[in-house]
């Protein structure tokens, strides 16, 4: 008999992460590190079912606080249950009404404490050697979408076998900073010969890893001057230019001083930080496509703070994320507390096309459906006359235009039509409620007695045929 095939036994799939203690609640804007799949607990379930005893709905980050909170406590389930009703009439108070100008209490909310905040340019907290845009500037650039940041930085992680050892993480830093050769080599130009003498740095090159023959190969490659490159003996290069011309000479200087030895592009400078979980890089620039094509770093917790580049590499739904991130952090490091749902209504406004759009005359404000509402914004004459020529309508829905007008705004109590009736017309329209209901009736009643009278016509139509069989018999 022919062995069968032993088959494979399936793998068993690892546990979900815990948290690491039971006063960590998981946030709704939370960073990739801090999100963790929680595991139910048996007060948990408690409180879940007295809610449905009580016919309450609260979010889930409420429950697990409720549930962290009372854990230890040993309480029965009737003082339980009315934290849970202080909770929901708290929690009821706290929701926005109807017709609530969110918009505008969210503006609010945001742009006063702006005027609080500083104008200068701070060192990044824990890292002294990176310069980073905090304050007003850093949140006008995340509200203005900013193409590229004034300082982008990012922060690479790693897994926890990696983080852990020095050395493995000095050999990414050593991949990830741009070396230039004006970096590791003195560069001289001999004006007699017309050429350029590169004397490398021994000890540089090998604190950064290169060897000779990187440093050959990046010269040797052809740039926008013709050059020719020749070694001479183990510690010295001659670079000859192509055309005999001061200006030419000049040029090929510039071009072999900023050689591209090794590195990712944008990347200046990396600096090592240890903390809890093992070391971090902070970076000076922005590359962060190319930095998750590398073998060692953590994929799922690797950031930047150039909004655009994560749309562009990660999603829409990731530069939402990263929107509300930064702006949240940004207010709190300077010790404002803005509720995290105004940074969320403005986020969601500036990414709901899928792109992200800057909050201004060529984002947001400038694309509204109103001609009147772009006209009270910016560049009045211009929008009327456009409009005009188009022949574009208004339908009044916003606030601008409808203050512009001189009628209620929409919102609030302007929201809600009331209508009048006077009496006789009440009066008429009851009496023809009233019939149509008598008529309804009827139709009804007209419907149930014929469903009766089916069956009396089905046994009356079976003895007439019985009694046509017997005559033809």
């Amino acid at each position: 008999m022919p062995d069968k095939k032993a088959k494979a036994l399936p793998k068993k799939k690892a546990p979900p992460p815990k948290r690491k203690s039971k006063n960590e609640p998981m946030l709704y804007a939370a960073p990739p590190e801090e999100r963790v799949l929680r595991v139910t607990t048996p007060m948990e379930k408690i409180v879940r079912d007295e809610m449905k005893t009580l016919g309450v709905k609260l979010p889930d980050l409420v429950v697990w606080k409720i549930a962290d909170k009372v854990h230890d406590m040993n309480l029965p389930v009737k003082t339980i249950k009315k934290i849970l009703e202080a909770v929901c009439i708290r929690f009821e108070t706290h929701v926005v009404d109807p017709t609530e100008s969110a918009g505008i209490i969210a503006a609010q909310s945001i742009g006063e404490p702006g005027t609080q905040m500083t104008m200068r340019t701070f060192h990044y907290a824990g890292v002294a050697e990176i310069n980073v845009t905090l304050g007003l500037p850093r949140l006008i650039e995340i509200v203005d979408a900013r193409r590229v940041p004034s300082t982008p930085m990012m922060e690479i992680h790693f897994p926890h076998d990696v983080a852990k050892s020095v050395e493995a993480v000095q050999k990414v830093v050593s991949e990830i900073e741009l070396t230039k050769l004006i970096d590791v080599a003195d560069i001289e130009t001999d004006i007699a010969n017309m050429q350029i003498l590169v004397h490398p740095d021994m000890p540089k090159i090998k604190a950064r890893g290169i060897s000779m023959d990187d440093i050959e190969t990046a010269l040797a490659k052809k740039g926008r001057v013709k050059s020719e490159v020749e070694q001479v003996g183990e510690d010295k290069f001659i670079v000859k230019s192509g055309e005999l011309s001061y200006k030419k000479l000049q040029q090929l200087l510039e071009a072999t001083k900023n050689t591209k030895i090794k590195g990712i592009e944008g990347i200046v400078r990396a600096i090592l930080k240890k903390e809890a979980d093992g070391y971090v890089v902070y970076t000076e620039g922005s590359n962060l496509a190319r930095v998750l094509q590398l073998e060692h770093v953590d994929k799922t917790r690797t950031t930047t703070n150039n909004i655009l580049e994560i749309n562009d590499v990660l999603g829409i739904e990731a530069a939402r994320g990263s929107i509300i991130r930064e702006a949240h952090r940004t207010l709190s490091e300077q010790g404002l507390l803005v509720d995290i749902r105004h940074i969320m209504l403005v986020s969601d406004m500036m990414t709901s096309d899928g792109d992200v759009k800057a909050i201004g005359r060529h984002g947001i404000s400038g694309r509204k459906s109103s001609v009147l509402a772009r006209a009270a914004f910016e560049i009045t004459t211009n929008h009327l006359l456009r409009a005009g020529i188009i022949g574009e309508e208004d339908h009044l829905g916003g606030v601008a235009e409808n203050i512009i007008v001189g009628q209620p705004v929409t919102l609030g109590t302007g929201a809600v039509n009331l209508v009048y009736w006077p009496k006789k017309e009440k009066d008429k329209a009851k009496e023809k409620e009233t019939e149509k209901d008598k008529d309804k009736e009827k139709e009804t009643s007209k419907e149930k007695e014929k469903e009766k009278d089916k069956p009396k016509e089905k046994e009356k139509d079976k003895e007439k045929e019985k009694e046509k069989d017997k005559e033809k018999k």
